[in-house]
């Protein structure tokens, strides 16, 4: 099948999503980049989690100011005992620590804890665009910024050649969220192929490559969906330690093959499998929030405390892999609400909610109590 553009919104700007992308291959490797905005305000960024030794002090000796803040997400500081509520991004002083007392402040899992007192300052210009990228990143939510004075600023422009004089990159706040725009709203079909599966022998594959060029969702369709009738699907974010591995901390590779079992009965369905780990926190992140919950933290705790929301999943890419199929009216497989009501909100008709428990196996009963209990699940 030729390739499409999926959504109905107008194609990104393919400049800014090449912007951000290198912007957050930089910040990966250890590398400061330019962050500007359209009003003149720019800064120096650095995800904490992969900074390297020196990096802070030249951050501070080319800014023209000096002054550097730690950011940390709203959530992540009031895990710190910081501040009492959990939105937002707030900032603190960087002054008299290196890059291990920063990450100390930015991980949960590690062992040491800072000693010096901690005082929050006033948020930077920028600091919630640097945050942001370095969630895209799928990094700690934690970022050193420094504000920068470039002198004869005449516009982005001034900026841009400022940073190749500087060898970083520049990324306009605007184009983040173009990035994000086109992450969660633009799909291409990049691929299908004939899948004979266990117990679904009449199984295709339908990958869908978002408008960021990240990682691909897939559209696993059993039998011939009819465009007509109400199509029984499970919306399944991946789990790679669940699904793959058959880990007992969780009920997800139960549901994964519970839902292909149920699909191939009913005679027909789609299982859409969408590219986001974690809660959409990312794989390592995730294996950090299971030290946190070895702690005796929850699931939604345990996100929290690395300084991202209980749940960070979007659902508008599994509306436009079934808007792509024809398939407007679904029976969805699933305990979340919050599914039924994410799939209606992008134009996807739920006529019913079918149940998809499946029995708790000694390692996860604390797991499934707190879907119930957090996130509103129904068992």
């Amino acid at each position: 099948m030729k390739p499409e553009a999926v959504a109905q919104n107008a194609e990104p700007n393919a400049a800014a999503l090449r912007a951000v992308e290198r912007a957050i291959g930089e910040l990966r490797r250890g590398d400061p980049v330019l962050l500007h905005d359209p009003n003149g305000e720019a800064a120096l960024v650095l995800a904490v989690e992969a900074a390297r030794e020196g990096s802070l002090s030249w951050m501070s000796g080319s800014s023209g100011c000096g002054d550097s803040s730690l950011l940390l997400t709203g959530r992540r500081a009031a895990a710190l005992g910081l501040a009492p509520g959990g939105g937002g991004v707030v900032a603190l002083s960087t002054q008299g620590f290196d890059l291990a007392g920063l990450m100390d402040l930015a991980d949960p899992g590690r062992e040491t804890r800072p000693q010096r007192p901690l005082d929050l300052t006033a948020l930077p210009a920028l600091g919630e665009s640097a945050v942001d990228l370095v969630k895209l990143a799928r990094l700690l939510p934690a970022a050193a910024i420094t504000p920068i004075r470039i002198e004869g600023d005449k516009g982005a422009a001034s900026r841009r050649a400022w940073a190749a004089d500087h060898d970083l990159l520049a990324v306009n706040t605007a184009d983040i969220a173009e990035y994000r725009f086109a992450g969660l709203g633009v799909l291409t079909q990049v691929a299908e192929a004939r899948l004979p599966l266990a117990g679904a022998e009449n199984t295709r594959v339908v990958a869908f490559r978002p408008g960021d060029g990240g990682k691909a969702h897939l559209a696993i369709v059993i039998g011939t969906p009819q465009a007509d009738e109400s199509i029984l699907v499970r919306v399944h974010s991946e789990c790679f330690t669940g699904d793959l591995l058959g880990s007992l901390r969780c009920d997800c590779g139960d549901q994964l093959r519970g839902a292909i079992e149920a699909i191939a009965r009913a005679g027909s369905g789609v299982l859409l499998y969408l590219s986001q780990e974690g809660r959409g926190i990312g794989l390592v992140n995730k294996l950090r929030a299971y030290q946190v919950q070895d702690g005796g933290a929850d699931t939604a705790e345990a996100n929290e405390a690395l300084g991202f929301d209980a749940d960070e999943r979007i659902y508008l890419p599994a509306a436009g892999m079934l808007q792509h199929l024809g398939l407007r009216r679904v029976r969805l497989l699933t305990n979340n609400p919050k599914k039924v009501s994410a799939l209606s909100r992008c134009g996807i008709t739920v006529d019913e909610r079918v149940p998809h428990a499946f029995p708790a196996n000694g390692h996860n009963e604390f797991y499934l109590a707190t879907k119930a209990a957090r996130f509103g699940h129904h068992f």
